[in-house]
Order: structure tokens, then sequence, then C-alpha cells
């Protein structure tokens, strides 16, 4: 077997937007390194915060762009927020549900009853649906105020759209935060009940965390105790990766889902032939844009991290820190 980041693994929870596919194209290699995956035996589960698609839906649209995807493979938030939801209610408790039709069905699959009024609620499950205007967040307000368990399927602030970023979840739970005064349990990613959950049904034991995102995908990953890969094809930038908080650090970073195939120590935060970094995160050197950014990652989060000046010295290392976007 290659000896690869690839071979440490039996399965790959992936991230979709941004990691797997870009508005309505897949991210260029991704297909075929989710391809090469599986023909080495390495199962992919999809794993997405998006609670207002069914699993189903989802499988047939990476299937449509070319990934081996059955619903099956298909983890969701909205399923991880039915079973927060089953493991603390009795059979037939009343939940209130703000979200899609796609909610309500994993809601009811657990043995859950689907209400749309306060009155009686014993929980609110809030998941995003493009349809959730006041009059769904003022009902879910007033059972929490009565004492209603409430889960969130995800606290995701922004929602990426061909347009550009338009509002997430996690903007309505904070109007709902904010007039009841309460605090949701969080089913999706950066917390770890949803990977755990996706872990836990592919019959795998040895998972690897991928996404594009350090404030759900890797700090999700994290917190459940998995190594973590990210790619810098969405949304968190190089120089978004090199302030990380301890909390959202990747284990390994790459460029894309082509990472699978390097070697798991050219991937590592470290020192790299080439680049050379001093304390005060002076880059000199010539390389990989990326073995400098590892470099640039070693050093300052042994320092303690938080926000970085970058200097460059040096012709090749300017290049590299406009590039990478660390001027």
């Amino acid at each position: 077997m290659s000896d690869d980041l690839l071979s440490r693994f039996d399965v790959l929870l992936v991230d979709l937007d941004g990691t797997l596919y870009a508005g309505p194209s897949a991210v260029p290699g991704a297909v075929e390194a989710i391809a090469s995956a599986q023909d080495r035996g390495v199962r992919t589960s999809y794993v997405t915060n998006n609670a207002s698609r069914r699993p189903s839906e989802v499988a047939a649209h990476l299937a449509e762009l070319g990934f081996p995807a059955t619903t099956e493979d298909v983890r969701t938030s909205s399923q991880a927020g039915a079973a927060m939801l089953a493991a603390q209610l009795p059979e037939g408790a009343r939940v209130l549900v703000v979200g899609t039709s796609a909610l309500a069905e994993e809601v009811a699959h657990r043995g859950l009853r689907v209400v749309d009024s306060a009155e009686g609620a014993d929980a609110v499950v809030q998941g995003h649906s493009p349809d959730t205007g006041w009059r769904n967040l003022a009902e879910a307000t007033l059972a929490i105020r009565q004492g209603a368990l409430w889960v969130a399927t995800n606290v995701d602030p922004t929602l990426p759209t061909d347009r550009g970023p338009m509002p997430g979840n996690g903007s309505m739970v904070g109007v709902v935060r904010i007039a009841s005064g309460a605090e949701p349990q969080v089913a999706g990613k950066p917390a770890p009940t949803l990977i755990q959950e996706a872990l836990r049904a592919s019959g795998r034991e040895r998972g690897l965390v991928i996404g594009d995102r350090l404030d759900t995908d890797i700090e999700g990953g994290n917190a459940a105790g998995l190594p973590t890969l990210v790619v810098l094809t969405g949304v968190s930038t190089a120089r978004e990766v090199l302030e990380a908080p301890e909390s959202q650090r990747p284990t390994y970073l790459g460029a894309d889902l082509g990472a699978l195939f390097q070697p798991p120590e050219e991937l590592a935060p470290g020192a790299r032939d080439g680049w050379s970094v001093d304390d005060g995160l002076v880059l000199s050197g010539d390389g990989q844009d990326l073995d400098a950014l590892r470099a640039l990652c070693a050093v300052h989060w042994a320092a303690g991290g938080g926000t970085a000046r970058v200097r460059a010295e040096g012709e090749a290392a300017r290049g590299v820190v406009d590039r990478l976007g660390l001027a």
C-alpha cells in the first residue's frame, strides 16, 4: 500500500460545499480523488451541516457531479439533530420544527410528533430553510421561553450561494437566542455529534475529517478527537489558517483533495527544506507556497498564535507572502 495520507485511514468524513464542489461544479480533481479512495477500499461519508435537503437529494446531487455516492453515504445535521432530540425525549413528544420538510421527516422518523405551534411543544429544532419567517421564529421563541428543549442543527452564520454568502441557520438562531435568552444544543459542526454519528454509521474506525472551513469542519473534527485536513478550495484562507485558535488548527494542510496522495509528513505543519522562519515570522528562502505556510504555522502556533505579521526577505519569499495573502 502506498505510504501516503490516504493509507492511514479507512473512511473519509468529507464536507461538501467548498471541499467537493463550488457552486454548480465539482472542485477540480475532487471526483477523481474520491473515486481513487473508493478503489483502494477507503469509504467516503459525505457530512454536511445543511439540514434543508434530504440525504437522498444530497446523494443524487453528488452523483450528478460524478461522485460515488449513495443515500447511505450521506450524513446531514438534520439526522444528527433528530437523533439528539430522540435521545432526550420520550416517544411521541411534540417537536416544533423550524425548517424544511426534510428536517420534519427526520424528526418523525425518530418517533416524535411534529407540530407547528408553541402550545404544548416539548422541544424546538431549528434548521435552515429559505422560507423561515418572523412567525416561525416567534413560535420558537415562545416555546423556548416556556421551557422547551432547543436544538439547532447548526450555527453557521452564512450560507454559500452562487451570488455570495447569505444568512445561514446561525443567523436565524441568533434571532431566537436574543429573543429567548437561551442557548441551543448544537447537532452540526463544530459540535462533535454529527461527525461522531457519521463515523459510527460508516462502520469504520480510522476516520479523517476533511473540509474547507476551520470554524466548522476542522473544529468539529478536532472536537471529535479525529485527525483533520483543511483544503484551501473554499472559505478559509491561508491567513485564517495561520491565525487559527488552537481548537481550529488542522492536523494536515493541503491545497485540495490531491493532498490525500501525498506523504502525511509533507502535509503537517513544521519546518520545511528551502524555507527559514524566525521567531518574528520573517520568512526567507525559496520553495512551494504551502510549504512556506506550513513552516510559518509551526513557528507561530508554537509561540501561542494570534494575529500574525509576516515579513519577507528576498524576492521568492515576497512572492509567496503576496500570493497567500499574508502581506
